[in-house]
């Protein structure tokens, strides 16, 4: 069974359906339509480079330059998370924190689903490397930037409250405990929805990926629940470092919440 090919002519009507989608919203006077409209843009213009470096680095095999496009994929998710909060830690934490949590839980989680799981040969090979650590860091830097948004709004929302038990006597960990755990909630409820509903309401993207490619149902449904867990475990992680560290920096060794140190978004 081979793949059906896309005309440019299929990919045009798509693209009408969401213009079409987009002057309905500006009818309604909601302004999104801007924003729409360039996110699909930005989507084909950065597919269709993808799909070029893909063929280069399927082509090569090069670990070098697999391992480029892994850090520039970790560079610009963090930069996206970063993006995502209304408030954000001030200096190269506002940048660091997300980054180092999804270096860690999405790389971690991927280096060793290549070595234990799939075990492609090479371990590295850029076909399973790369759209795995594609799938882990995108959802895992949707689930820091929600987790790291509610911390630092729940904080800032919540001074006077977290103040008072402070002066009672409680640490920053027992003070924060409500915040940080609302955070937690917020970062980890898209990949609980999304495993709950998971073949019942949606049949995930990766699985029908591959059923359209060709791939026997079954395998295609391996394949697709090995990256759910996945996909939990990385989120899960990262956010846990990353809502953990970020509470810890908004106080200081005295105990003392220390809101100076987010900046709002302009």
């Amino acid at each position: 069974m081979h793949v059906i090919p896309l005309s440019p002519l299929d990919l045009t009507l798509a693209a009408l359906l969401v213009v079409a989608l987009a002057g309905l919203v500006w009818a309604q006077r909601l302004e999104l339509a801007r924003p729409l409209l360039i996110a699909a843009v930005r989507t084909a213009v950065q597919l269709g480079l993808i799909g070029l470096v893909l063929e280069v680095l399927f082509s090569s095999m090069n670990p070098t330059l697999i391992a480029l496009v892994a850090m520039f994929m970790l560079a610009v998710a963090g930069y996206e998370v970063m993006s995502r909060q209304q408030r954000r830690l001030v200096g190269f934490w506002g940048y660091g924190v997300g980054t180092v949590a999804m270096f860690v839980s999405s790389f971690g989680v991927a280096v060793l689903t290549l070595l234990v799981m799939v075990q492609p040969e090479p371990w590295y090979a850029p076909q399973y490397a790369i759209p795995l650590l594609g799938m882990l860091l995108g959802n895992t830097m949707t689930g820091i930037a929600l987790g790291l948004d509610r911390l630092t709004q729940g904080l800032w929302r919540e001074r006077p409250q977290i103040e008072t038990r402070l002066a009672l006597g409680e640490s920053w960990l027992e003070a924060s405990a409500a915040v940080r755990h609302e955070a937690l909630r917020s970062a980890l409820t898209p990949i609980i929805n999304s495993m709950a509903a998971a073949g019942v309401v949606s049949l995930p993207g990766m699985m029908t990926g591959q059923i359209l490619g060709g791939s026997p149902p079954m395998e295609a449904v391996k394949y697709q629940i090995l990256m759910m867990f996945l996909i939990s475990a990385g989120t899960g992680f990262g956010a846990l470092g990353a809502v953990q560290f970020s509470a810890r920096r908004l106080f200081d060794e005295r105990q003392r919440l220390r809101l100076e140190r987010l900046r709002a978004k302009v």
